[in-house]
């Protein structure tokens, strides 16, 4: 017997967790001005109420946006009106519309890659676009239980009254297989094994069954799961054959060119620090540049001009970790400096960046520090923060 599910229905408290801004003193709701992060559909209500305004292509069932529009927003355009859409990922056409076009299938998409590829923002992003959603999510870690992903209970009602619809908590995915909107599950492969095979028959039968009331949701039209996934760390379990089966795979490459990379920087550096009042700051492209290319050769194994071979260390250098050694350079500059980034702001950074291994990595550290950047025109300023802050 299918079940529906009233995702308004559900106090939070009943599967004993409560907002994050519940507490003492805490205003009921926290509105996006006040919001260290706003969720991707608040953050961007002008883009998507614009594209959605001028979007006359076709829209599967219970999509917001055509998938026309839904690329157009991850990848940014202008609109007939003069609407600029900014592009919210820097990469290839093809992955986006790949991605887009999964979700408008009965397939499920997993977004694999390295850390730092920008799974979790596009993840995000493409579910605020075709939902006008992007909370209906799973986070997953090594302790992520079944009812995470299936539903749990209300023990107090559970007790007094035994199974009963009113005493059953649903999961985010089974919220979206009711309503017909896209759910996310991050970091699938470290969940363990078991728990993520509870999505098989959820995928494969659009079917959540609970037996405990002889009942079932089945998913409308409209429902779709993304999930993301490290190719490097491989977490605690890689997926079954049978569940990567359900997913169509697109793989999120790092970016391909240093211009590219600096480009991605910048404009999140930009708005991570509007968030968090930084001051702009217009004068440090030339530090950005010099961490991307820093991260990129370590990265690569290679100079950029090809002539010398290079040592890589044990982390992954990713272009997020370059947004947060950058973000962080420029909050010192702000506070502790006259707010122009410099070398100094950024070489702390890069140390604990580089340096995961305290006893390998260093040496990889300074031997590129004394064979490169030493030997580099125009970097002396870098050398010396660098080598000030390694000893």
């Amino acid at each position: 017997m299918p079940v529906s599910v009233e995702p308004t229905s559900v106090d939070p408290s009943q599967n004993g967790s409560a907002p994050a801004n519940a507490g003492a003193g805490a205003p009921a709701d926290v509105t996006e001005a006040e919001a260290l992060r706003p969720h991707a559909e608040d953050a961007f209500a002008g883009e998507l109420a614009a594209l959605a305004a001028q979007d006359d292509r076709p829209r599967p069932a219970r999509w917001k946006l055509s998938p026309w529009a839904v690329a157009t927003y991850l990848l940014g355009g202008t609109l007939p009106d003069g609407t600029v859409i900014t592009p919210k990922y820097v990469g290839p056409r093809r992955i986006v519309e790949v991605a887009v076009t999964t979700l408008a299938t009965d397939r499920a998409l997993l977004l694999l890659g390295v850390p730092g590829t920008a799974k979790t923002w596009v993840s995000e992003h493409l579910a605020a676009a075709v939902s006008g959603d992007s909370t209906l999510l799973v986070q997953g870690t090594a302790g992520t239980p079944e009812e995470a992903i299936r539903y749990g209970w209300n023990y107090a009602q559970l007790l007094a009254h035994g199974p009963s619809r009113d005493a059953l908590v649903p999961s985010p995915v089974m919220r979206a297989m009711a309503d017909g909107m896209t759910a996310r599950v991050e970091e699938l492969t470290r969940i363990p094994a078991d728990v993520q095979d509870t999505l098989i028959t959820i995928l494969s039968e659009k079917t959540l069954p609970i037996p405990e009331l002889g009942q079932e949701v089945q998913a409308v039209r409209g429902f779709n799961l993304i999930a993301t996934a490290n190719d490097r760390d491989r977490g605690v379990n890689d997926l079954s054959s049978a569940l990567r089966r359900r997913f169509n795979t697109v793989v999120l490459p790092l970016p391909e060119t240093p211009e590219a990379e600096v480009d991605i920087v910048s404009r999140r550096v930009d708005q991570v620090g509007r968030s968090l009042d930084l001051p702009a700051a217009p004068d440090g492209l030339d530090e950005i540049r010099r961490v991307v290319t820093v991260f990129r050769e370590l990265r690569d194994g290679v100079t950029t001009d090809g002539r010398t071979k290079l040592k890589s260390p044990s982390g992954t250098l990713s272009t997020a970790e370059a947004i947060s050694v950058v973000t962080n350079g420029l909050a010192l500059a702000a506070h502790f400096g006259d707010g122009v980034l410099r070398s100094g702001d950024v070489a702390a950074g890069i140390l604990g960046a580089v340096v995961r291994d305290p006893a390998a990595d260093r040496v990889i550290w300074q031997e590129y520090l004394e064979t490169v950047v030493r030997e580099r025109d125009g970097w002396k300023d870098f050398y010396r923060a660098c080598r000030e802050v390694s000893v």
